[in-house]
């Protein structure tokens, strides 16, 4: 009787190290799911913006997150992101977008984030694309959006009649602006979107103001992009406007040389000489009188309107200044344009410029 009483109170000590010891793998255990769920794992600071997202494409690619948590430097232990990220089975739950990451967010937060599907939105800002290979490419940098695919629909003469083009002016639907979009958006949601957004800036005033100048809305596209490529000067662009507008009205070649750099595909030209000027191509506004077959840029609002609002004048000849200030000496008579000509090809000849 009494040796069973001494084994029985001999019990407690031999278990104390075992409690210990499984006290202190439930507090690391603890401490380590703990750190896991709430401890801040995103750390902004090597960003020169303070910005940076995650990406998740519409094929759910879960092997491309895990990549892009293992190779972001943003994370302070991408491992644990993925451990909680399994456990809450962000395999089968994720939805595509571009999620925002937040300097001192934890991985719960995260993974609640692409859960719900709470995506940051962008602000996709279009600039003066010269051709449509330009703007796919544009769209594929900063959109989910394959450059090829998207490319392939701009050339689509089926798809660019559903919205009133053409696949040579179909670009002057994409009118330079910034658009607030999902960087998961589709290119047939993107291309209606842009279809509403022209809509929408050709209003009444607007086609009002084209009528008047006796212009299809295509024709003001197709003239705004050559003044566009003409004059960065915003203030002078009304003025090259009726320049155009005057030598179409007389029927005189517009000889602009934007057109002429647009049909070489050279962006390297910087003196249009008569070896350019004699290129066989339907942009060769020295050849072929009227305006070109589609616009050699998405032309901004400002050179839109310039053209919806060109100068009355009595100018028909343009050529830069030789001071190099970007803006222009305007002519009513062709000797004073071969003189203002004259000074500036001076100018040039100075420069070493050919």
């Amino acid at each position: 009787m009494s040796t069973h009483n001494n084994q029985f109170a001999s019990t407690p000590k031999n278990l104390k190290p075992i409690f210990w010891v499984s006290l202190i793998l439930l507090s690391v255990a603890g401490y380590k799911i703990y750190s896991d769920v709430f401890s801040p794992n995103v750390s902004l600071k090597y960003e020169q913006n303070k910005v940076a997202y995650l990406t998740i494409n519409s094929k759910k690619d879960y092997n491309k997150v895990l990549s892009q948590v293992r190779s972001n430097y943003n994370f302070l232990n991408p491992e644990s992101f993925i451990r909680l990220a399994s456990v809450f089975k962000l395999e089968e739950k994720m939805r595509p977008g571009r999620y925002k990451l937040i300097d001192g967010m934890t991985n719960f937060e995260l993974v609640r984030l692409i859960i719900k599907g709470r995506q940051d939105p962008l602000n996709l800002v279009l600039k003066y694309e010269e051709r449509v290979a330009d703007l796919a490419g544009f769209i594929a940098a900063n959109l989910e959006i394959d450059s090829a695919i998207f490319l392939i629909k701009l050339k689509d003469t089926s798809l660019t009649a559903k919205f009133g083009f053409d696949t040579l002016n179909i670009i002057s639907m994409f009118i330079p602006n910034t658009y607030n979009l999902y960087w998961n958006t589709s290119a047939d949601v993107l291309l209606e979107k842009m279809h509403k957004e022209y809509l929408r800036f050709w209003n009444q005033d607007r086609i009002s103001k084209a009528m008047g100048k006796r212009l299809s809305l295509n024709q003001v596209s197709v003239l705004a992009s050559i003044v566009q490529k003409e004059t960065n000067k915003i203030s002078e662009m009304p003025r090259v406007a009726g320049v155009y507008l005057n030598r179409l009205e007389k029927g005189i070649p517009l000889q602009a040389d934007p057109t002429i750099i647009y049909a070489w595909d050279d962006k390297n030209i910087k003196r249009v000489t008569s070896m350019h000027t004699a290129i066989n191509s339907p942009y060769n506004t020295y050849i072929h009188a009227g305006l070109p077959p589609g616009p050699i840029c998405s032309a901004s609002i400002q050179a839109i309107d310039a053209v919806l609002a060109a100068e009355d004048h009595g100018y028909y000849y343009f050529c830069a200044k030789e001071d190099f200030s970007g803006y222009h000496a305007f002519a009513e008579s062709l000797e004073q344009h071969i003189n203002n000509a004259r000074r500036y090809q001076r100018a040039l000849n100075q420069r070493g410029i050919y």
